[in-house]
């Protein structure tokens, strides 16, 4: 008779269910986008300050969002990777979904704050940002569902979250800041794409037709790649304007680990240390980035 292993039980079920791994989508356009703005003269660190906790906040929502949604569909049953909490049972999905809107407040506040200084009209733009975490896994039609997760983060955490962290800085949108979002926004899709890849199989079974499923495996695991060797391509487009941005080639290294694990055909489980290891070549990338533009 097979035995069958309980799942851990973590000691801080809240924090692994904020997903920290992810977290650098959300920390690596606020720094890209300030070394933009630095590279024009114009950073206001403060301002910075106010667009990571917006940054956080709604990534942290997103993710106790998508805990919940997906928990009260019943999608999350028998996944791989971080623990989620409704599906475990560790929380109510009520509390996770106050947690989820707490943390949305959280991203509103210190939004109307930057809203007040740079322009009331971030506010719209801020509320499509809170609709789009919501609506990726929740309400009758979630357009993860459907495929479409990829183009909502290099949307929202690559272009919007940049750009828009320079613009409250700078009061201006440049093709520099358009041009280095554009990497940053191709990172946080590979790490997506890696989190959905490994959850492909489970995706499939609970009719979630995320980008992975209607790919396949193979081509999404070359999907994967091709984000990532485009990312560090940009960056090289990127220092024919500003020859220091070329630092963040420097996160070439960091990148080939998870590269190597996902073209080789790891899945499921085996695929959770490419994920860690994606934010990680994200974060790199974002820094040195920033640096180089700073400089």
């Amino acid at each position: 008779m097979a035995v069958t292993s309980q799942p851990r039980r973590p000691r801080h079920p809240w924090l692994e269910g904020a997903r920290p791994r992810t977290l650098p989508a959300s920390v690596v356009p606020v720094l890209v986008g300030t070394g933009a703005a630095a590279a024009y003269g114009r950073a206001v660190w403060w301002r910075a300050v106010l667009a990571a906790v917006v940054a956080v906040a709604l990534q942290v929502g997103v993710n106790y969002a998508n805990d919940y949604s997906d928990g009260v569909r019943g999608a999350d049953r028998g996944r791989v990777g971080p623990v989620r909490l409704v599906a475990s049972g560790l929380a109510a999905p009520a509390a996770v979904r106050r947690a989820a809107l707490a943390s949305f407040a959280l991203a509103g506040l210190a939004g109307l704050a930057l809203a007040a200084v740079a322009g009331w009209w971030l506010v719209g733009l801020g509320a499509a940002c809170v609709l789009a975490a919501w609506a990726y896994t929740g309400g009758p039609r979630p357009y993860g569902y459907m495929g479409l997760g990829e183009l909502s983060v290099f949307v929202f955490f690559g272009l919007v979250a940049t750009v828009g962290t320079s613009y409250v800085q700078t009061g201006r949108v440049t093709g520099l800041e358009v041009l280095v979002a554009v990497p940053v926004g191709l990172m946080a899709v590979a790490l997506l794409v890696v989190n959905n890849l490994r959850d492909v199989a489970g995706d499939a079974a609970a009719g979630k037709r995320t980008l992975a499923v209607r790919m396949g495996p193979a081509a999404t695991r070359a999907f994967y790649g091709g984000c990532v060797g485009m990312a560090m391509a940009m960056v090289v487009v990127a220092g024919i304007a500003r020859p220091w941005a070329l630092l963040g080639l420097a996160a070439c290294p960091l990148a080939l680990v998870p590269v190597r694990a996902v073209l080789s055909g790891a899945q499921g489980a085996a695929l959770v240390p490419a994920l860690g290891a994606t934010g990680r070549a994200q974060l790199a990338l974002g820094v040195l980035l920033a640096v180089g533009l700073a400089i």
